[in-house]
């Protein structure tokens, strides 16, 4: 059975030599990347790639974390416009490896972002626009992104939601700091279903109608608390004085968990067999794809391959939904022959 990656990241060797030259010594979430050798070999990643057979490919995409916190907002834009190059030509040259890419754009200047969103769909073919759940602590539903959603609804393209959150994020109001990566480990899928209960109630898609999103992790925490989003969220104002939150759910075309339903999930669980029943039981078989997120795996690249291959492989599923699973929802979902 053919497999698509459709959410694993790189570092093409242009970008990465481009980054260093901006900020030199990697530090966190850098330097986790950069010691990854599949990361910025391509020897390596083909390597990897081998040990699934040639029906394992894969989409390509930039690491985390967003350009902006790499080197700022201007070298933002010339890392982006870099990756974005890189890995369109790779593509090209790599067709039967990697049949489609996901481009990068900054979206901390509206007029960049714009124009390189445009850029790389309408001239590099890029698949979809990957964006992060908050730009500079910024919320997604700020009029300044709106333009982004609205072009992306219009010419029927995905965007694909990354968490972002670093450890300057405290857990605690006493503290200035998330201790023992718990900024990482709870505060990502926390990050995503935050972001996407802004773009439900800002009416996001009502606005904007065909507007898909896929969100990395197999969507957050929201399927696991699926009780509280729905029925809970039911009663949204209850718990609040200083202004009347009804009106949110009144203003919304359809009750809101509906709308939590149209987000896309992909299998990037770390081997959790339950985060993926989850995600296929609440989005539906038709709106989960197949990733890994390699290669940050204690193995650096084969692991969560691996180990998502085989949760996939084993789980209580037909052939059709697995094959929609692995290959055909990423066909439909990128436009892809």
């Amino acid at each position: 059975m053919k497999k698509i990656d459709i959410f694993n990241h790189i570092w093409p060797k242009p970008f990465f030599d481009r980054l260093i030259g901006y900020i030199g010594t990697m530090t966190d979430v850098t330097m986790r990347s950069g010691a990854v050798p599949m990361m910025t070999d391509l020897d390596r990643r083909f390597q990897v790639m081998d040990m699934f057979g040639e029906d394992y490919q894969q989409v390509l995409s930039l690491a985390s974390p967003p350009l902006e916190k790499l080197a700022g907002a201007e070298r933002a834009l010339d890392l982006g416009q870099i990756g974005n190059d890189s890995m369109a030509e790779l593509c090209r040259k790599y067709p039967e490896r990697f049949p489609a890419f996901i481009a990068t754009a900054p979206m901390e200047n509206q007029e960049w972002m714009m124009k390189e969103t445009k850029r790389c769909i309408e001239d590099l073919g890029a698949s979809a626009i990957q964006i992060f759940t908050n730009y500079s602590g910024k919320p997604l539903d700020l009029p300044q992104f709106e333009p982004f959603f609205e072009y992306m609804a219009k010419v029927g393209k995905p965007v694909f939601l990354h968490p972002s959150r670093g450890a300057n994020f405290p857990d605690y109001l006493t503290e200035d700091r998330s201790e023992y990566e718990i900024f990482w480990t709870f505060g990502w899928p926390y990050e995503t279903s935050a972001a996407m209960a802004r773009l439900v109630f800002s009416r996001m898609f009502d606005k904007y109608k065909g507007l898909k999103i896929v969100t990395h992790h197999a969507g957050g925490m929201v399927p696991f608390f699926e009780g509280r989003v729905g029925a809970g969220w039911d009663q949204m104002g209850k718990r609040t004085s200083d202004r009347d939150l009804s009106v949110v759910l009144k203003a919304l075309e359809r009750p809101h968990l509906e709308y939590f339903k149209e987000f896309y999930a992909d299998t990037a669980s770390f081997g959790s067999t339950k985060a993926i029943e989850h995600a296929i039981e609440f989005f539906g078989e038709d709106r989960v794809v197949f990733a890994s997120d390699a290669p940050f795996d204690p193995e650096g690249g084969p692991m969560y391959i691996r180990e998502t291959i085989k949760v996939l492989d084993n789980m209580n599923i037909s052939d059709a939904t697995r094959r929609k699973i692995y290959e055909g929802n990423a066909r439909k979902l990128l436009g892809l022959s």
